[in-house]
């Protein structure tokens, strides 16, 4: 099917995990609200509601440094039971309209309904039809994009946020990209922009004077989509079957590490739980293995190795190779595999990872 024939839907819940707290406390709905690690212990928020984003918080920043923006911030800990059963109530409302459904994560997913009958086939109605069930059933709002394909939808679903929608209809992409901010390009991020910006690149109409020659030379591989997205292009179809691609663990300590023994013992106890993790994908062949180290400088460093099974020995001979090389305190440690891809999907399969960095 061409890509102008799609009608894709991009759903993103509004705030999701402050949200669903503050829909259960009231006494929340006027105050400064985010969700994630204590600031004793280092943690990271995972969402900030748009009350406390308007003193510059945001998801990722560290609870500390939000606390000094927005002394008044409550903080919230993770409660990932909860989130994922109100996901799926979600996505059971999703199903209604049709079902070839992409999760992305738990507050958000693409959804192609190019041949659904629902509301005559309307893909801004059906759009519309979601958010109104999603506010009036489970009291939360979610925005939505509307276009003919992936990337444009995407862009729709935060155009007018929080609680709106955008149609990017085809006839109106070529005016709407060339107005878009390069910044707006999935995968364009600090370094990126501060390049685009550096060769006079600021909109989407700029990045279409260039050839797409230049912009691998420039970019390398990247390049290449670049130039497909600054013209809103992107044949990607929604995929129903998403298996995951990888299995890590990770912990951001309350002290930084300064001694190797101490870094041995915090990999051992990593290992146990990836162990656990692991249990459950038994049918999954692992590639290789991988351990994430960040320091006190807030640089990080990985390693990666080749390995049918993540046994012990091998973390703890990445980590002394990479320790070898510097003697900075250390922050954060992670382990991981790699998992070969799968041949075979039965059934949609919605799996998350949870770092233990925000739960700290």
């Amino acid at each position: 099917m061409e890509n102008h024939e799609r009608k894709i839907i991009h759903i993103d819940m509004d705030c999701f995990y402050a949200a669903v707290e503050i829909r259960d406390n009231p006494e929340l709905i006027y105050k400064p609200v985010a969700v994630g690690g204590s600031a004793q212990n280092r943690g990271v928020l995972c969402t900030a509601n748009y009350i406390a984003r308007k003193s510059g918080v945001h998801s990722a920043m560290s609870t500390a440094h939000a606390l000094d923006l927005c002394p008044d911030l409550i903080v919230l800990p993770v409660n990932m039971d909860k989130y994922v059963a109100v996901s799926a109530q979600i996505h059971e409302i999703f199903q209604r309209y049709t079902n070839i459904i992409e999760p992305l994560s738990l507050d958000e997913a693409f959804l192609d309904v190019t041949e659904s009958s629902k509301i005559h086939g309307s893909a801004t109605r059906i759009a519309s039809a979601i958010r109104n069930d999603i506010a009036h059933e489970l009291q939360l709002t979610a925005s939505a994009g509307i276009a003919a394909n992936k990337f444009l939808a995407k862009i729709g679903s935060d155009w007018h946020k929080p609680n709106g929608q955008c149609v990017i209809a085809p006839q109106r992409v070529d005016y709407f990209m060339k107005k878009l901010p390069v910044n707006k390009i999935f995968g364009v991020g600090k370094v990126t922009y501060e390049k685009l910006n550096g060769l006079g690149i600021q909109t989407c109409k700029d990045l279409q004077d260039w050839p797409e020659e230049s912009l691998t030379r420039e970019f390398g591989k990247f390049g290449s989509a670049l130039y497909q997205r600054c013209r809103g292009i992107d044949s990607r179809p929604v995929e129903v079957r998403r298996t995951r691609k990888s299995i890590s663990v990770e912990n951001t300590f309350s002290v930084n590490l300064h001694d190797s023994n101490a870094c041995l013992t915090a990999i051992t106890q990593l290992h146990t739980d990836l162990l656990k993790r692991l249990k459950k994908h038994k049918q999954r062949q692992i590639k290789s293995i991988f351990l994430k180290l960040k320091f006190d400088d807030f640089s990080i460093t990985t390693s990666q190795a080749q390995a049918r099974k993540a046994e012990l020995c091998l973390f703890e001979l990445l980590f002394k190779q990479k320790k070898a090389h510097t003697e900075r305190p250390i922050r954060l440690i992670g382990l991981g595999v790699q998992l070969e891809p799968q041949n075979a999907f039965s059934g949609t399969q919605l799996e998350f990872e949870f770092s233990e960095a925000m739960a700290s």
